[in-house]
């Protein structure tokens, strides 16, 4: 248990010391790499040293006699088995060369990978922190971008990308596989693998394992895939957001799990504080938490709000930088019904929820009526105890105004309500612009609802019962993960090798600071060198609340050598134009003025960069 704690803070010492000596020096070198490594690795010792060793048992423990018990390891096993699989082929062929050609294994990452790479190599490259944005020419980096600054770090002291990424995917799952164990045992694996509703049931008509969660209709998809391999801040949000959540579950816990709790403080401090660096919606779901075991868990209070005071500083100033100082415009909405009335996504209600969900919504929904009523007749056994002699029992009003500011639920009972509280946002408040992206809060309600699900409810029924309930709520997510993981085996093309080897052979002598003109998508050679454009992607501009449509019209004027294009430049802040194969695919009207009156910095097979110079603004 104390390498997962040790490893996460690593990361996250090492990352947030970069961040602190690169903003004071102007950006990352190969010292200030290497000394934030050095800073992370020593903290990780003394957490490695600090952290308790806790027992190898799992957190589930059955009651009575559990004919199943005796077969735990093996299912777990078999479970650890397939989370393996998953976690090779999705990272170590997450890019790759083939011939000329650079490919991807997941067509989920087609466009994400893009970004994570340029914004890798943006820090990389030394440019000042925080950084402007690489994607747009009007902002600062509007993203959670820890993980990537962490491998910007690694990158700048000449670690191979390709292996670095495949080595932090594939420690993330090993940190995720253990982080989910300890936190509710081999059914919380299987339920982050196979989680799914019914649309896999198509497996016993096709008798094909395919992705059939991965299609534009289906809203609630496989986290592994699509979420897990995409979102890289989630590979050190899960396993932290985790461990966060099993220490206060032990700390918050009955007197005898007080005892057990797993952290020293100060770690438990640094994970919560630092986590909107890294992830900001797994950030709000930790919040929500702490805010219902502040109002359920009485005892808890104070050291609630020491930790709440100490870290309120330093989130605040991570969300301020991840959000362009706060220019960034505001994304929370009220929108009822999370995807059911959007697009492709759109179903009658009742056929929505039970079509992504399946038997885990009337499950879930179920067994917070069981916790309820037992939450319910332990307080009514409390209340009706006889009072002291000489004391009149007080008529019920006067009792619940005698508890209400003493109201305590147990632990489970705390946790299923911050469940249900992230589940009730996630239907009816917008998180980000696109409503699909509010599953980045909704799998915190799921994580958080599985170990008490099984304890509270499957592990009580009989064998027959508790073997179907499993086979039918992770079946229709086996099959896709299979799917989706054999359904890439001939990759999918992202870049080409010498695009990008020329290019940066070509700019590697430009200012890092300056910024190009070029035809704006994720896998511009540009951006994949971290290279400033004046316009990236729209679907990424667009996901981090920036509405991109002045500037894309005066680039597209521009690039075409429409009007004043000059001035244009000059409010694109534009130091340098590059014209290659993209933009004579798509500006093949352009009369490209530039040719005859800027000068020509470098030219080869991959196209031209062209030199605004003292016509640019400074950049």
């Amino acid at each position: 248990m104390r390498l997962l704690p040790a490893g996460l803070i690593y990361v996250a010492v090492s990352t947030v010391a970069a961040l602190l000596l690169g903003e004071n020096a102007g950006g990352l070198n190969w010292g200030i790499s290497f000394v934030s490594l050095i800073v992370g690795t020593t903290v990780g010792i003394a957490v490695f040293f600090l952290t308790p060793p806790v027992s190898a048992q799992p957190p589930v423990v059955a009651e009575g006699d559990d004919p199943l018990a005796k077969y735990r390891p093996v299912w777990l096993c078999l479970v650890g088995f397939v989370f393996a699989i998953f976690a090779f082929r999705s990272f170590c062929w997450l890019f790759y060369f083939d011939g000329e050609n650079i490919n991807i294994q997941s067509p989920f990452n087609l466009g994400d990978l893009g970004l994570h790479l340029t914004y890798i190599k943006t820090f990389a490259n030394g440019v000042s922190l925080w950084p402007d944005s690489p994607i747009y020419v009007y902002s600062k980096l509007r993203y959670p971008a820890g993980i990537d600054l962490f491998n910007g770090i690694l990158t700048n002291l000449g670690f191979d990308l390709r292996s670095q990424l495949a080595a932090t995917g594939l420690l993330a799952s090993l940190a995720t596989f253990y982080a989910l164990y300890r936190w509710g045992g081999t059914f919380a694996v299987a339920g982050f693998l196979f989680n799914g509703g019914i649309a896999g049931y198509a497996f016993l008509q096709t008798h094909q394992f395919l992705d059939y969660q991965g299609t534009s209709h289906v809203s609630w998809k496989s986290i592994p895939l699509t979420m897990f391999v995409t979102q890289r801040g989630l590979l050190y949000a899960i396993p932290a957001g985790l461990l966060l959540l099993r220490q206060w579950r032990a700390k918050y816990g009955s007197e005898l799990e007080q005892e057990k709790q797993l952290l020293p403080v100060w770690v438990e401090y640094i994970l919560y504080a630092t986590m909107p660096l890294f992830h900001v919606h797994t950030f709000m779901a930790l919040s929500i938490v702490l805010l219902v075991l502040f109002l359920t868990r009485p005892p808890s209070r104070s050291p609630l709000l020491k930790l709440v005071a100490a870290a309120v500083l330093p989130a605040l100033i991570f969300v301020w930088l991840t959000t362009d100082r706060m220019h960034a415009g505001s994304i929370l909405a009220w929108h009822l019904g999370w995807t059911q009335n959007i697009g492709e996504f759109r179903m009658p209600f009742f056929r929505f929820w039970f079509f992504n969900f399946g038997l885990f919504l009337p499950l879930a929904i179920g067994l917070v009526g069981i916790v309820a009523r037992q939450e319910s007749n332990e307080h009514l056994g409390r209340q009706s105890a006889a009072p002291p002699p000489g004391q009149q029992r007080p008529g019920w009003m006067g009792s619940i105004m005698r508890r209400a500011p003493n109201f305590e639920l147990s632990i489970d009972a705390a946790c299923l309500a911050a469940a249900v509280l992230i589940f009730l946002l996630v239907i009816c408040v917008k998180t980000a612009p696109w409503e699909w992206d509010n599953i980045k809060l909704l799998i915190w309600a799921y994580f958080i609802t599985l170990p008490i699900l099984w304890n509270r409810m499957l592990i009580r029924w009989p064998l027959s019962a508790r073997a179907g309930a499993c086979l039918i709520l992770f079946f229709s997510g086996f099959a896709s993960l299979i799917g989706g993981l054999a359904a890439g085996r001939t990759g999918y093309n992202f870049a080409t090798r010498s695009d990008i080897d020329f290019v940066a052979a070509a700019v590697r002598r430009l200012p890092v600071e300056a910024r190009f003109a070029g035809f704006p998508t994720y896998n511009h050679p540009l951006l994949l060198n971290g290279r400033k454009m004046a316009c990236g992607y729209g679907g990424h501009l667009w996901t981090q609340g920036i509405n991109s449509t002045d500037v894309g019209s005066k680039l597209e004027n521009l690039m075409l050598g429409q009007g004043d294009w000059k001035k244009t430049a000059r409010e694109l802040q534009v130091r340098y134009l590059f014209w290659g194969s993209m933009e004579k695919a798509n500006y093949g009207a352009s009369t490209q003025p530039w040719t005859k009156q800027l000068p020509l910095v470098a030219q080869g097979s991959w196209g031209s960069i062209y030199d605004f110079g003292s016509d640019a603004k400074r950049y």
